[in-house]
């Protein structure tokens, strides 16, 4: 599995099953695997450093085997503000990459620098194994596997190194770390048929591999990551998007405040689940050109009903399959960026899946829609924070919008009344 990211969204017909069942790299797929100040008049603001009463940056402190560290907030990080009285809503939109490993292709390090270019946020899901070599694979004891088994490959010492080296500087661009877990277990003995105990096991070493990469690895010549993980991991995604029913009283135990393990969900307003603990942000169903069926706002999936699992698909149907996925997801933002303005979520692997393609139309969308007014590219930290600090009564009325049903009047008349 691929995957790359920086700061800041249910396939029908004969394409359902497969669509929703796949939701991230196949088993047994080897990964290849800034903040800027904020748009202004987009429901986010922020302080730019150097302001005069800026506090003064706490001095570092290393955590455990100094693999990683306290090193005060969150560079980058716009401050959210309740919507004013009748005021339209930004449009949000996550890009999430699942995996977060860097390779050879370099994609996490080509997407950083994509974010930082537009003034966008990401969020990386980080395989925790990316983390660990293979040669400590005994220390990784999956859930109703074997010790050390994993569906997805190890990387190789000089990609763990790499990845480090992306996810610290991601975390300082401003970009959310969350996680994907570990294994990659899908099917009949994946997360589906999890305990909240297994994931609790599978969630606790995960955040025991990134904070002790240190002692796993023996690298003396990197810095301890700049976040304490405990701190930093709010959130993630279930590989191929299965085990919520296990995953997610885990996930409100820990505090966690939202997940993106659904198999398909609506472009509307995000409701809270597990007794109001959770924001629950499924990936979303998204027009499909040339379909009457939609498909998931992710490029597996994208993919899949293209040339299903041929990841080198007839070169000759590139152009057109590239063109296809980059009107989908634009089709997805227009129909919410024009009518109720929900957030959008789109999920992507750092891979090379026929030719590149789907890099390349993510590319393509994120520089088509952040040139449009009230577009905010934003984490899911962020966008949960934002969520928070709204009236109840305003989001109320948002949740009350259906698909590509645009406010009643106008938004003034719509919203000024929620208060």
């Amino acid at each position: 599995m691929d995957a790359l990211s920086r700061r800041t969204l249910l396939a029908a017909g004969a394409a359902t099953a497969a669509t929703v069942a796949a939701g991230c790299a196949r088993p047994g797929t080897t990964a290849n695997t800034t903040g800027a100040a904020p748009l202004p008049n987009t429901g986010l603001s922020s302080v730019s450093p150097g302001t005069p009463n800026t506090p003064a940056k706490p001095p570092t402190t290393l955590i455990g085997d100094g693999s990683t560290s306290d090193t005060g907030p969150q560079p980058g990080q716009p401050q959210p503000v309740p919507l004013e009285l009748g005021e339209k809503p930004p449009q949000f939109v996550v890009f999430s990459w699942d995996g977060a490993g860097e390779l050879d292709d370099k994609l996490f390090s080509r997407f950083r620098r994509l974010a930082r270019d537009h003034d966008a946020s990401m969020t990386f899901f980080l395989s925790g194994i990316y983390t660990l070599p293979e040669s400590k694979k005994e220390l990784y004891h999956p859930p109703q596997h074997r010790v050390g088994a994993s569906d997805i490959g190890y990387l190789s010492d000089q990609h763990i190194h790499d990845t480090l080296t992306q996810i610290s500087s991601a975390w300082l661009d401003g970009h959310e770390i969350g996680t994907h877990f570990n294994g990659h277990f899908c099917g009949a003995t994946g997360g589906g048929k999890w305990s909240p105990e297994d994931w609790d096991s599978e969630i606790e070493q995960a955040v025991s591999f990134v904070m002790n990469w240190k002692s796993n690895t023996g690298f003396t010549d990197l810095p301890a990551l700049p976040f304490d993980y405990r701190k930093e991991l709010i959130g993630g995604r279930a590989p191929c998007l299965e085990g919520q029913r296990g995953l997610l009283p885990t996930a409100a135990a820990r505090g966690w405040k939202y997940d993106t393990s659904g198999p398909g969900g609506l472009q509307v307003w995000p409701q809270k689940v597990q007794g109001g603990a959770l924001w629950d942000m499924p990936l979303q169903s998204i027009p499909f050109p040339g379909h009457t069926f939609q498909v998931l706002s992710m490029d597996y999936n994208i993919m899949f009903n293209q040339s299903g699992d041929n990841t080198k698909g007839d070169s000759s149907m590139h152009a057109a399959w590239q063109k296809q996925a980059t009107e989908s997801y634009l089709a997805g933002f227009e129909r919410a960026y024009t009518t109720n303005r929900a957030p959008m979520y789109i999920g992507n692997h750092f891979e090379g899946w026929n030719g590149g393609i789907y890099m390349n139309a993510v590319e393509e969308v994120l520089k088509t829609i952040a040139e449009k007014p009230e577009v905010r590219l934003v984490s899911f930290r962020q966008l949960v924070q934002w969520l928070e600090v709204q009236e109840p009564a305003v989001l109320r009325k948002l949740q009350s919008l259906s698909v590509g049903e645009a406010p009643a009047g106008n938004w003034s008349s719509f919203l000024g009344a929620a208060h």
